[in-house]
């Protein structure tokens, strides 16, 4: 799951300390804005990270784009939660997608963190690629 990334001509191919520091803000900033917006602002952390980067470093481009990408397939798998759970027979079901979409997120966004902070690329499972 870890790629390195490619850098424009002249850039070496180590990220620096400070691309490093904000490709992990750019992976757990869905997790803080999660905590403090019950779920609903997960995506904006790392779509401002990656609006600010996108021409200044692949790196943390590809982070926090990666990391959005993975966000909107978590809101995908909450919304199908949702749905069952309106349908009232399947409330079991929908908890269990919750936690399963919850404890998915948590894990992969630590991992992905972890990963930037070696200076390694991290691709996210079952994202919905829309930033690149």
């Amino acid at each position: 799951m870890t790629q390195p990334i490619p850098q424009p001509s002249g850039h070496s191919l180590t990220p620096t300390s400070d691309e490093r520091t904000w490709a992990i803000l750019g992976h757990l900033a869905a997790i803080i804005a999660a905590v403090i917006s019950v779920g609903w602002l997960s995506v904006v952390g790392p779509l401002v990270i990656w609006a600010i980067y996108k021409d200044r470093s692949a790196f943390v481009r590809q982070a926090a784009a990666g990391s959005f990408n993975f966000n909107l397939a978590v809101w995908a798998a909450i919304i199908v939660g949702w749905l069952m759970f309106f349908t009232v027979i399947l409330i079991p079901v929908a908890i269990i997608v919750w936690i399963v979409a919850i404890v998915a997120a948590l894990w992969f966004h630590v991992r992905a963190a972890m990963a930037a902070n070696r200076g390694e690329s991290y691709r996210y499972p079952w994202s919905i690629t829309l930033l690149h």
